[in-house]
């Protein structure tokens, strides 16, 4: 059996609900999830932080370089400096933290990397325990649901630690590469999970896959970064974006430990301190009053509480796993749609068959702002003729056993493409007329010529499970480039009649919607968002101005702490009053 889901205590596979507003709408599981961030945040800067002692600050002095004259221009040697140079030994291992370090906003920090380390360990497991563990398993797919909460921790952690910075201003004093490493490892966490989802090789995992696939082609990186190859999604997944997202985090972290975490604000016309001047305090080392502060420890304890909470959650909730939708399953549930669709395919006028780049020359969905394609610059990459790739190619490898097939085959080939136009359009006119009888499809008496001799043979095969072995074959490496497959699925409507009564298809464009009860990708809101915005949503070209704007928001965040206006929303709406709370109060 494909899947052997794991037994939870609450079943989340039930229909989802969803609530509308205006344009807008969203699952009550995703509102669930972002109402729950919202709350610990507030809990996080509201609640009191636990007392602690007082330390007065040390005159501690940078000890002096040793001379190393016999290797000075070594590499290693260099590298040696550098680190002394820049950092001491309890810089980066802290015992101690500035006094106004009292507010449970801080501790998101060291919890997004426990969740981090809970996601990274129960991702080896999965990779050792190969693709199709999880879905044969119920071990394996409980190890999948401790990695689904896992993310959705780390994301969540993530984001709370990113909003308590933000309202700190947390880029001052010398500090805006560690707010740009920062927002560049959301940004790099965003593609880690969507290539996640990707790699599921479930149902959802399609859904996304071919809707996605229409945003990545028209930016022109479809024939590079092909979300329905999976096997490439899984690489993508487990090795390229984890290190760079490992690397962003470690300077991250390397930046904090350099300029400390930022100091509370100070009103320079309040203190009678020119702003040259209160930079220039930001940026200076702390030489107030500090805390004991056990970094180890805390690590410790923070990996402890998050490994508990995502094995509950797990154990609790599981996670979804819906089988995919394969061309045999299609074709025998759905077989007039199959057929329908087949023929489409034969004379030209399915999705793919005018899609464009990067599969054909078609111009049906390609997309363009300000006069310039991107789609159309990088051209063809993937050439797909949906006639021969879905239907001729795969019959004239089965014709073998089959003479009145090799003879149809014979016949359809070497017509005119005017004829071949005539048979098929006489079968359209007649598919109402069709019935299935036996998984056998029968043809009313029209002027059809070899169509339904080729019709009748796809589906037979496709039922059999020899067209889904025929569009895998003859593949590089491990045979799982999907989109062959996928996009001759999607060309029928039994796909997205699967995909809307999971709830997965409609304003919300799919990629935040999980199947049942189960909650998405909040973290895609704001890319969804465009989708659902009158006007963007019936746009030819709506994937690349979501693409775009969304683009266009991840660089004004990133960019924040050097935008007048934006700079200055923390001290507009002064929250870091409320974080600070105890330092104002006590150390004026």
């Amino acid at each position: 059996m494909y899947f052997k889901n794991f037994s939870s205590l609450i079943n989340l596979n039930h229909p989802g609900h969803y609530l509308h507003w205006s344009f807008l709408s969203i699952s009550l599981a995703n509102l669930i999830i972002i109402a729950i961030m919202i709350v610990i945040f507030g809990l996080a800067v509201l609640l009191p932080f636990p007392k602690g002692k007082y330390l007065e600050p040390k005159n501690e002095e940078q000890k002096p370089l040793p001379d190393e004259p016999l290797d000075s221009k070594m590499w290693t040697a260099r590298l040696r400096r550098l680190i002394l140079r820049n950092f001491t030994l309890k810089q980066l291992l802290p015992d101690e933290q500035p006094a106004y370090v009292a507010s449970w906003i801080y501790v998101f920090g060291v919890a997004t990397l426990a969740a981090l380390f809970v996601v990274i360990l129960s991702g080896l497991i999965l990779a050792i325990g190969g693709v199709n563990w999880w879905h044969e398993s119920s071990v394996g797919h409980f190890f999948n649901s401790v990695h689904l909460w896992g993310v959705e921790l780390f994301m969540a952690f993530m984001v709370i630690h990113l909003w308590g910075k933000f309202w700190m201003s947390a880029w001052r004093g010398k500090r805006l590469l560690t707010w740009m490493t920062g927002v560049l490892a959301f940004a790099v966490s965003i593609l880690e999970a969507f290539t996640g989802y990707l790699s599921q090789q479930n149902f959802d995992s399609q859904w996304i896959s071919t809707n996605g696939k229409d945003a990545i082609n028209a930016t022109g990186l479809g024939s590079f970064f092909n979300l329905m190859n999976f096997g490439q999604m899984i690489a993508w997944h487990i090795l390229l974006i984890p290190i760079a997202l490992i690397l962003i985090i470690a300077i991250h972290i390397i930046m904090v430990r350099k300029r400390g975490v930022v100091h509370p604000v100070i009103k320079a016309r309040k203190n009678n301190i020119t702003p040259a001047r209160l930079k220039i305090i930001e940026s200076k080392k702390w030489r107030g009053p500090n805390r004991k502060y056990d970094i180890i420890q805390e690590g410790f304890i923070a990996t402890v509480i998050v490994l508990i909470l995502i094995i509950s959650l797990a154990a609790l909730l599981s996670s979804p796993d819906d089988p995919p939708v394969t061309i045999k399953s299609w074709s025998t549930i759905a077989p007039k749609d199959f057929i329908a669709t087949t023929l489409s395919e034969l004379n030209g006028t399915s999705e793919t068959a005018q899609y464009g780049p990067p599969y054909n020359h078609g111009i049906e969905n390609v997309q363009k702002l300000g006069g310039i394609s991107w789609q159309l610059l990088v051209g063809v990459h993937q050439k797909i003729n949906p006639a021969q790739t879905f239907v001729l190619g795969p019959l004239s490898k089965l014709d073998y056993s089959n003479p009145k097939l090799k003879a149809a085959l014979k016949q359809y080939e070497s017509a005119s493409d005017d004829q071949k136009m005539a048979w098929t359009t006489s079968v359209m006119n007649s598919l109402d007329q069709v019935k299935i009888v036996n998984n056998k499809p029968l043809f009313a008496n029209t002027k059809s010529g070899p169509v339904p001799e080729l019709l009748s043979s796809e589906l037979s095969y496709a039922q059999s499970g020899a067209i889904d072995t025929s569009l895998l074959s003859q593949q590089q490496f491990y045979g799982t480039n999907y989109t062959k497959p996928l996009l001759f699925i999607e060309d029928g409507n039994y796909f997205s009649q699967v995909a809307k009564a999971n709830h997965l298809y409609g304003t919300q464009w799919g990629v935040m919607n999980e199947s049942g009860s189960y909650p998405g990708q909040p973290w895609l809101w704001l890319y969804a968002l465009w989708y659902q915005i009158p006007g963007f949503s019936t746009s030819v070209n709506v994937d690349l101005i979501a693409i775009y704007l969304t683009g266009v928001s991840t660089l004004l965040l990133l960019l924040v702490p050097l935008i007048p206006g934006l700079s200055s929303i923390p001290k507009i709406i002064p929250i870091y009053k409320i974080i600070w709370r105890k330092w104002y109060k006590n150390k004026p």
